[in-house]
């Protein structure tokens, strides 16, 4: 009784410290717009070529609940990813990579992100 509770106890562990996917789109041509609408932000980005073979990427995003929208901006090169939280909302992590001319944009939620983490 006592191994069947211990195993089932550590699935559980295990279900909740993964981070769930929660929302994903991919952006496959210049000025074509992909949206992600899970969590307390909506965001819309896109990509325009620039420079060399970088694709420069914006992503705007904008609070539910009113208030000042956020801008990123950024140049992702072949098989470039950046993931990061948004000042305020550290319960979401957003995730951007390429993959030849498709940018993939997702979202996850992670309860375990902290705004106070410092890196190694």
């Amino acid at each position: 009784m006592i191994r069947k509770t211990l195993n089932a106890s550590l699935l559980a562990a295990l279900f909740l410290a993964t981070p769930a996917l929660a929302e994903e789109a991919t952006i496959g041509r210049p000025i074509e717009g992909g949206s992600l609408h899970e969590g307390h932000l909506d965001m819309v980005a896109y990509y325009v070529p620039v420079d060399g073979d970088l694709l420069e990427v914006t992503a705007t995003f904008a609070p539910k609940a009113g208030g000042d929208p956020l801008r990123v901006v950024m140049g992702l090169a072949n098989s470039d990813s950046v993931a990061f939280s948004i000042p305020g909302h550290p319960g979401s992590l957003y995730a951007f990579s390429r993959s030849g001319k498709e940018v993939t944009v997702s979202t996850e939620a992670d309860t375990s992100l902290r705004a106070d983490a410092t890196m190694p």
